[in-house]
């Protein structure tokens, strides 16, 4: 991916559970310029969601905070960048387990990070106790297309 973006974006909302939504449509109408399958679409919706809510309810736990998330448009991908300036993660190696939870009475499933990067090309955690976390996500837009048409013409 080369390092000049065509088109960027930032948003910042409270740290409230009714803004995930919000943040996710907004994602996914500035993705919509890259022509993505619906089911690309639905991908960088997922992620999204379970990244903003991994901020609301483990980054601010009890408090109201800010959200930010950037976005940057290459040709042919997307990257996403959601940060807090919360409690941070501990152990990242640990929360990126699947089942992990720091909260299983609230039922949590703990496959946030799972979710994420299962749905995007790469995720990218980085976080500092008592002063936030930031996670970086890529999604290529087409790679079967483009792996298809590479075929053809080989």
């Amino acid at each position: 991916m080369s390092d000049i973006y065509e088109n960027e974006m930032k948003l910042e909302f409270l740290s409230k559970s009714n803004n995930e939504a919000f943040a996710r449509i907004t994602v996914a109408a500035f993705a919509a310029q890259l022509d993505p399958s619906i089911e690309e679409l639905a991908d960088i919706k997922t992620a999204v969601s379970e990244a903003v809510t991994n901020a609301i309810i483990h980054g601010y736990e009890d408090r109201e905070g800010i959200i930010k998330i950037e976005c940057k448009m290459y040709a042919g991908s997307i990257q996403i960048e959601i940060s807090d300036t919360g409690k941070g993660i501990e152990n990242i190696e640990v929360a990126r387990e699947p089942l992990y939870t720091s909260k299983p009475n609230l039922e949590r499933s703990g496959m946030g990070f799972t979710i994420m990067e299962s749905f995007m090309d790469d995720v990218k955690i980085e976080s500092i106790v008592g002063l936030g976390t930031k996670v970086t996500m890529k999604k290529v837009i087409h790679k079967d297309a483009l792996m298809n048409q590479s075929e053809i013409l080989n």
